[in-house]
């Protein structure tokens, strides 16, 4: 009986060995997985760009990975830095459909502009 039961073992071993190296379908990492973790991370890339604070990320997108966000984030501050690159802010989607600006320091509120007037040629007159 000794003999069989060390065939056994080595059939055992054997089969081991020979599993170990496969790549067995299923197993693996879910590739959902994956995609959630990359577009956070673009999604974070793209708020430091848009010179966003990470908060205002996390808020805007409640349902990205927050680990994946802040790493986003935090490697496209470091290339910004790294290579001197100004950021672009961009407007915010307001809840009734419009558009927010950017720059909310000064209250949301926007300074109205006027167009500088032009002087009048020689030969105009002006009516009185």
């Amino acid at each position: 009986m000794p003999v069989q039961n060390m065939n056994l073992h080595l059939l055992i071993a054997s089969a081991t060995l020979l599993l170990a190296a496969c790549d067995i379908p299923g197993l693996g990492p879910d590739p959902r997985v994956a995609a959630r973790e990359a577009e956070g991370k673009a999604i974070g890339g793209a708020c430091r760009y848009a010179l966003r604070g990470i908060e205002e990320c996390y808020q805007l997108n409640p349902k990205a990975l927050k680990t994946a966000v802040f790493e986003g984030w935090r490697e496209m501050d470091l290339y910004m830095r790294e290579n001197k690159i100004e950021g672009q802010p961009t407007p915010v989607a307001a809840p009734d459909g419009g558009t927010v600006p950017a720059d909310t320091t000064s209250g949301g509120e926007k300074k109205p502009t006027t167009a500088p007037a032009k002087p009048a040629a020689a030969g105009d007159k002006k009516a009185s």
